[in-house]
Formats: structure tokens, C-alpha cells, sequence
């Protein structure tokens, strides 16, 4: 369980709260769903809760490193960072696939 631990302490509990809430979730699918970077209104366009919320979202993803974002004159253009996101998920999974294999047993650790 102490690798997980350290993983865990290395991404930090921001990146766990920023997928917990379904808002966020939905910011996240439309720019992995998108070619290209989205500004915020781009993204708000396919949002149920307002530009604001979005922006504020997007802000919180950035800081837990799941998205990076770049400036280009009055517009904020923001993208996935996929290869992190995909490398940090992975790591959790083969920690916890080490720490308890699927065997059929109900405990871990």
C-alpha cells in the first residue's frame, strides 16, 4: 500500500477533487473529444452551467496539471494533457493491481 501512498502523495489530492465533480467531467470530455485547443467559450458551448463555472473548472484542472492552457493574445487556449493524465491513472491501477491482485480475495492489504 506505501507505493500507492506515494503516488497519491505525488499527484497530489487536486488531481483526485478536480475528476470528482461531474461539471468538471464533462469540461474534461469535450476538450479530450476536441482536435485542437478550446478557449472557454468553446468549451461553455457545450456545458449545462455557465461561462464563469467553466472558467473556474478549466482553472482548476490546469492547477492539478490535467490540462495545460496557452495564452495567444486576449484568448486562453486549453488542452488535455492526455500523456500525464493516461501515465498517473496507470500508475494508480498497477500500484493497485500489486497491491491487490484480483484474485477473487474481498481484502486488500
Amino acid at each position: 500500500m506505501s507505493e500507492l501512498n506515494a503516488i497519491v502523495d505525488e499527484l497530489g489530492t487536486d488531481f483526485f477533487k478536480a475528476l470528482s465533480d461531474p461539471s468538471r467531467i464533462q469540461v474534461l470530455l469535450r476538450l479530450a473529444s476536441s482536435p485542437n485547443p478550446c478557449t472557454v467559450s468553446q468549451v461553455a458551448e457545450d456545458c449545462t452551467v455557465d461561462l464563469s463555472v467553466v472558467s473556474r473548472h478549466l482553472s482548476q484542472l490546469k492547477r492539478a496539471g490535467i490540462l495545460s492552457a496557452e495564452k495567444q493574445g486576449r484568448e486562453v487556449y486549453y488542452r488535455l494533457n492526455t500523456v500525464s493524465v493516461v501515465k498517473a491513472l496507470r500508475q494508480c491501477a498497477d500500484a493497485l493491481e500489486r497491491c491487490c491482485p484480483v484474485t477473487g480475495v474481498t481484502s486488500c492489504c
